[in-house]
């Protein structure tokens, strides 16, 4: 590195100082010796011609992309780019304030943030599922650079990540670990053990490279070796100080989150020495490359003609992905080891070039499926539906990177009615958990058709989708032609003398079908509506019923917490109706499917003793 350029980083190092201890002192709060210590990493990385990224377009799909998993770190983040330009430094005192695009963690309100990050552990599976597009996908020679704190290399998540990264020979993925030692509390697990660290990621298949983190001669070769390595990914490992640039913060404990009084400041800043507020830090743009255009070859599958027999939903799922992806080209699948039981193997054999394996690595296997989300593609992600409760940390956060997260999960093996396998593998929280998500769609078809034509809803649906499918194999119910939509509901069985209406989805719609006929035989009318969009739900087709038979019971195989009979109490919540549930109640145990659904009271015969005992209440 020429003396200019070191000059130049030099003094752009010590403006992105000064933002970040003003923009913190006037915030009031805010992790501004957590965001020092990388300072001179990022600095190099993005003024030192190792980055490449259009500023004008931040959506460029061959931008090189930057990731701070270490979110509170976005003192440091809004700096960089105030020292482009692109943001005056007089909109940093705006941080953390209600208007402001500058939040305490980042979000994609600034627009050089693609993802919220701030829950830890996370940036980096979302690097993988970035790099994976590059490299497989659309196979552009952008990289991803993932700002790594050492506090939170603590997280499973970080080495399931670094684990599949190995395994896809990710060479366009570069990690930098910022060492600095110090956490919240004290001394991280492993302080300036550098060699520590060192061992275990390279031990997972990973290239190494230890460096001074204020060294900008040692950073930026790092950066331009790791730019040369073939067929494994880069791990950065820098040793920093924590509150690096002002002497009595430096290296001390007692100062993570927080910020320098007004009287600290004017005591401070003029140790930083002169700047310039006129310099200009300069990011090379990325080559132009049109992307091109995915031409599937469409592959014959010739499946069985669907008649009366039975057939799980799971099933459905698998081949309507076969089907969907000629014109849905975007679509990539992933699946956690499971994908015999989820029927995603269906799409692996016919399109296995758009199908990826992420292991027995749930939360790992969401991060990926956000950073391929992002650019362009549509994920369609399935495990078990209990095993999703593992990540739901990662989906949760998926949800504040806004349109970023255009994901369909798929949980099969939902409920008691697995049967014998027992509660630990029982999805019986998923459809609560799912609905607290913002905008979210969760669907529980009960049939073939149902789930065929709803797995082809989803692409439509700009966000979230949770897609409940059933183990065990049902009678069909509609035909190829019935249309289904979010938001929508089917009436099953209407008359005049309605005396209750039964609302169920999935596998209880099949008990309630025949407890409605059992009824009907003993001279009791009773509607029943297939509800199997639960959020956004048919709020008109319910508020119709309630009116008419001005009672309501919902069957589930799902806790009462949050599940379906929530969902429609909330729908009709200023209509005078009465409404009952039947749940899952009981603690689960293994069992045949028709034992644990008895057992559970939400099987036909529950179904027609509860009704019963309903309308003939005096």
């Amino acid at each position: 590195m020429n003396q200019n350029s070191l000059k130049n980083l030099t003094e752009l190092a010590k403006l992105i100082r000064y933002l970040i201890l003003t923009s913190t002192a006037k915030a009031g709060s805010g992790h501004m010796t957590s965001s020092m210590s990388a300072v001179e990493l990022m600095t190099a990385l993005l003024f030192g011609g190792i980055f490449r990224y259009d500023l004008k377009n931040p959506k460029y799909h061959n931008n090189d992309r930057l990731i701070f998993s270490k979110g509170h770190a976005s003192p440091l983040l809004y700096s960089l780019f105030a020292a482009t330009g692109k943001i005056k430094h007089q909109e940093l005192k705006s941080y953390r304030q209600f208007t402001s695009r500058l939040q305490g963690h980042p979000t994609p309100d600034f627009p050089y943030t693609e993802f919220a990050t701030g829950s830890l552990g996370q940036g980096l599976s979302i690097g993988v599922g970035l790099a994976i597009n590059a490299k497989y996908l659309d196979k552009l020679p952008y990289r991803t650079y993932v700002l790594i704190g050492d506090g939170e290399m603590a997280e499973g998540s970080v080495w399931e990540a670094i684990q599949i990264a190995s395994h896809y020979k990710l060479n366009n993925l570069i990690g930098v670990l910022d060492v600095n030692r110090l956490g919240q509390s004290g001394q991280t697990m492993y302080g300036h053990n550098l060699t520590a660290y060192q061992k275990r990621i390279s031990a997972f298949g990973w290239q190494t490279i230890v460096i001074d983190g204020h060294d900008f001669s040692q950073i930026i070769a790092s950066y331009q070796k790791a730019a040369k390595t073939k067929n494994k990914p880069t791990m950065i490992i820098a040793k920093t100080i924590k509150g690096k640039g002002v002497a009595f913060l430096e290296n001390k404990t007692g100062w993570h989150a927080k910020v320098l009084s007004p009287v600290q400041l004017t005591k401070v800043l003029p140790a930083l020495g002169k700047i310039d507020f006129t310099l200009r830090g300069e990011i090379k743009k990325p080559k132009e490359i049109k992307l091109k255009k995915i031409k599937p070859k469409i592959k014959a599958k010739n499946y069985p003609k669907i008649n009366q027999d039975l057939v799980a939903t799971r099933q459905a799922y698998g081949e309507a992905l076969v089907k969907i992806f000629p014109a849905n080209p975007q679509i990539v699948v992933l699946d956690a080891e499971v994908n015999d039981s989820t029927y995603a193997r269906l799409f692996k054999e016919a399109y296995p070039k758009r199908f990826f394996e992420m292991f027995i690595a749930e939360q790992n296997m969401v991060g990926v499926a956000l950073g391929l989300a992002s650019r362009g593609k549509i994920p369609y992600v399935s495990t078990f539906g209990a095993f999703f409760a593992r990540a739901f940390d990662q989906i949760r956060m998926a949800q504040y990177s806004g349109l970023t997260a255009n994901i369909n999960f798929v949980g099969s093996h939902a409920g008691t009615s697995i049967g014998h396998d027992g509660p630990s593998q029982m999805g019986l929280e998923d459809i609560a958990m799912f609905r607290t998500i913002i905008n979210s769609a969760v669907l529980y078809p009960a049939d073939y058709f149902s789930c065929e034509k709803l797995v082809s809803c989803a692409i439509k649906h700009p966000g979230i989708v949770y897609i409940r499918t059933t183990r065990m194999a049902t009678p069909i119910i509609y035909s190829a032609r019935e249309k289904f939509e979010l938001g929508g509901s089917k009436i099953l069985a209407k008359n005049k003398f309605d005396k209750i209406t039964v609302v169920a989805a999935g596998i209880t719609l099949h008990q309630a079908i025949g407890a409605v006929k059992d009824l009907k035989r003993q001279k009791i009318n009773v509607r029943l509506i297939d509800c199997y969009s639960i959020k956004p739900i048919d709020k008109k087709t319910l508020r119709q019923a309630a009116k008419q038979t001005g009672k309501i019971l919902t069957v589930e195989d799902h806790y009462v917490a949050g599940g379906l009979g929530e969902a429609v109490k909330t729908a009709l919540e200023d209509i005078p109706v009465k409404i009952y549930s039947l749940a899952v109640e009981k603690m689960p145990r293994s069992g045949k499917p028709d034992e644990l659904l008895a057992n559970q009271k939400i099987a036909k015969e529950a179904i027609v003793k509860k009704v019963k005992k309903i309308v003939c209440k005096k």
